[in-house]
């Protein structure tokens, strides 16, 4: 078994999948409100916690929070999981650390298709956190069976967000970054995704019926 932590550069997940690679802006910041409640708590945990001292820090201190912000929005038809199991072949699997998938009709405990996004934490390698992404995203391509449907990604150290998409066989790398710094366009910018999220599951729906 080949887990997706083995893959380090983009440019050989891209040469092994024939991925063709380009960056564009494709994000459009989509207005969330964030509470005072919530920058409170963000605050007290980065004033008083250790936040980046490993990537499971990063993950519990920073990245989970200020998805699942977002995702309580979204929740009725999006389950978003964490460090669940995601294999396709031998050459991709392993455990992504959040999975935005739908949520199944069977009950939340039920880990069903299609997955939407897919998000990892890395400390400050972000060649290596894109690798591992990449190859995670096209594991979630080719698990849904649905090439023309896009898929997620965002990496981040929890301090620097970054974000980009797969549809067919194009990954586009958004040329912004986003920082944790400025909550509001970071915010924003999530929220896009999940809207993105959405409106695929709705067009996903109304095929079906």
């Amino acid at each position: 078994m080949m887990p997706f932590s083995a893959y380090k550069t983009v440019g050989s997940v891209l040469k092994e999948f024939q991925i063709t690679y380009t960056e564009s802006n494709f994000i459009v910041e989509t207005e969330f409100h964030v509470s005072d409640y919530f920058r409170e708590d963000l605050e007290f945990t980065m004033r008083e916690g250790v936040v980046d001292n490993s990537e499971f820090a990063v993950c519990e201190n920073l990245i989970y929070p200020v998805i699942k912000e977002v995702w309580k929005c979204y929740y009725s038809g999006f389950v978003l999981w964490s460090h669940q199991s995601l294999t396709y072949d031998q050459y991709l699997s392993g455990f992504p650390e959040y999975i935005l998938a739908k949520r199944s009709i069977l009950g939340k405990i039920v880990f069903d298709k299609p997955y939407f996004m897919i998000v990892e934490a890395k400390q400050d390698n972000f060649e290596n956190g894109w690798a591992q992404c990449l190859a995670e995203m096209i594991a979630a391509q080719r698990l849904n069976e649905n090439s023309e449907q896009d898929i997620f990604g965002i990496v981040s150290n929890g301090e620097v967000w970054q974000f980009g998409k797969l549809k067919t066989n194009l990954f586009t790398k958004n040329k912004q970054s986003y920082l944790l710094d400025d909550l509001n366009k970071l915010f924003a910018a999530i929220n896009y995704i999940f809207r993105q999220c959405e409106l695929l599951l709705n067009a996903e729906i109304a095929s079906q019926n």
